[in-house]
């Protein structure tokens, strides 16, 4: 910090050399957890993205409120859907909103009081011990490709659920 006009300076303090920094060295990827270039990319390798804790509280929140048929229990089916709202929040670089989860219960037909009979029957298998099984959680974000979560809503809602997801 420069001194004021009045502040009296030695002759040799007045003026300092410059020193000259080394040049900057390239940057790698090499501590621990940090994400390569390529991190995020390929089946079951998930999304990164902002505060995706809150996640579980918003997925919380329709606890009670699910259209659920017979087989289908209420927490595999919160835990399965996670990973689908966070994929729809990490697209837009963003934390996940409420909008997120949902679309993520809509598209599976989890907030519609009269689902389609072949809905109903893929994702009960779907998701099937889902709140238990991390690899299974991955499955239902792949079927969901990144196209359908970047719909607007009312575009979703007009399409028929086999065009939105990933069956095969």
């Amino acid at each position: 910090m420069s001194a004021p006009k009045h502040v009296p300076v030695a002759t040799l303090g007045a003026f300092r050399p410059d020193t000259a920094l080394p040049p900057a060295g390239p940057w790698t990827t090499d501590r621990p957890a940090e994400l390569a270039a390529n991190a995020g990319n390929g089946r079951r390798s998930g999304r990164p993205g902002p505060d995706q804790g809150y996640g579980i509280k918003l997925v919380n929140s329709f606890h009670g409120k699910l259209e659920l048929a017979d087989g289908e229990h209420e927490h595999d089916v919160l835990v399965g859907i996670l990973p689908v709202a966070l994929k729809r929040a990490a697209l837009y670089g963003r934390a996940p909103v409420i909008h997120d989860v949902e679309m993520a219960l809509s598209l599976f037909g989890f907030l519609d009081p009269h689902p389609a009979p072949e809905l109903v029957a893929f994702r009960t298998e779907l998701f099937a011990a889902a709140g238990h099984h991390y690899e299974l959680q991955r499955a239902i974000a792949d079927v969901v490709p990144d196209a359908t979560l970047r719909l607007p809503r009312a575009q979703q809602k007009a399409s028929a659920w086999r065009e939105l997801l990933t069956t095969a």
